[in-house]
């Protein structure tokens, strides 16, 4: 997420610099054919043109509340993954009466699934977008934690070799993790080391992030519909083709009074308003993965980091990791 006031202006004009060299082609075909070949009937009335973009508005707007939606969902997701996360470190410090030790197994197995599930929701998928060019250059400006470390390297801070290895032979780590925390906690209660009451609040905590993983997996791997994209796209991408021929017929009315010239104030005013369409079309694009590694993601990282400062700070331990900070106001 952007952690700054604002983006720039220059920020956004660089993520969208390749479209505005296209839309300037764009426009100044129809404007050099009118000016040197004097084709006069290239010229599309403002009706046609302003259906098209009355069309396109509705849709781009649509998609961005939904987009939206899905992006706050995620954050809600991860909000209360914090919760349950402390939740859980106090229930295990309070209520097993095992060695130290296993207090600890179990808090940092913890940590081990949330690093487990911020790998798997930082995997790629067909329908996202940082692939794009422009996305893949932005990216050059802050850092994806999970595509500097490799998940096998992180895991050796949380697990046993055993289970590290057991775990990574597995499809869904994550998953597999919270079994291992539920098999741990049966054998203390038949150890009598947990009571009956307390093992199954503590199994209710796990059945929670549980939940909490497939509503966050749920987001992840069922993308905005690809139909909506789709024509969301090509309506934008029509009217944009379309603006310079009417933009063409209103400054073609001017150039009676100052100068042939003048027409090609067309290239600049269609290059601004189709900026303005496609720069809200690519804000819903970037927004509708929450977990794709861009700059708008949730700050699951940071989230994944804070939660386990709190839980070592549980454990009166002082080797605490530091806080993740923003590189270049982007916080991952």
């Amino acid at each position: 997420m952007h952690a700054g006031r604002r983006f720039t202006l220059a920020q956004v004009i660089y993520w969208t610099r390749r479209d505005l060299y296209a839309f300037a082609v764009i426009a100044c075909i129809p404007t050099a054919l009118y000016y040197f070949l004097d084709i006069k009937w290239l010229v599309i009335p403002w009706v046609a043109i302003a259906l098209i973009g009355t069309a396109a508005a509705f849709l781009v707007g649509f998609k961005n509340t939904q987009t939206y939606n899905r992006l706050w969902e995620a954050r809600q997701i991860w909000g209360s993954i914090i919760n349950t996360s402390r939740a859980w470190g106090i229930l295990v410090k309070d209520t097993v009466n095992a060695d130290p030790k296993e207090i600890r197994t179990l808090i940092y197995r913890h940590f081990a699934w949330l690093t487990a599930l911020r790998y798997q929701m930082r995997e790629k998928r067909v329908w996202e977008n940082m692939e794009l060019k422009s996305n893949v250059e932005y990216a050059r400006f802050y850092n994806v934690p999970e595509r500097e470390t490799p998940l096998e390297e992180e895991l050796k801070k949380y697990l046993t070799e055993e289970e590290r290895l057991y775990v990574l032979g597995k499809k869904n780590r994550a998953t597999q993790i919270i079994s291992l925390q539920s098999r741990q906690l049966k054998a203390l209660k038949d150890s009598g080391r947990l009571s009956d009451l307390d093992f199954i609040e503590l199994e209710r905590t796990l059945t929670v992030l549980y939940e909490q993983q497939g509503k966050s997996e749920r987001i992840k791997n069922f993308p905005y519909p690809r139909q909506f994209a789709t024509i969301n796209q090509m309506f934008v991408r029509l009217f944009i083709g379309m603006l310079p021929f009417g933009i063409l017929q209103e400054f073609a009315k001017l150039t009676k009074d100052l100068g042939e010239g003048f027409i090609w104030v067309t290239v600049p005013c269609s290059l601004i308003v189709g900026w303005v369409f496609h720069v809200m079309e690519r804000i819903g694009e970037s927004t509708e993965n929450p977990f794709e590694g861009g700059a708008n993601d949730v700050p699951i990282s940071n989230i994944s980091r804070t939660i386990e400062i709190d839980l070592r700070e549980m454990l009166d331990e002082t080797d605490i990791p530091p806080a993740l900070t923003p590189v270049n106001d982007i916080l991952l």
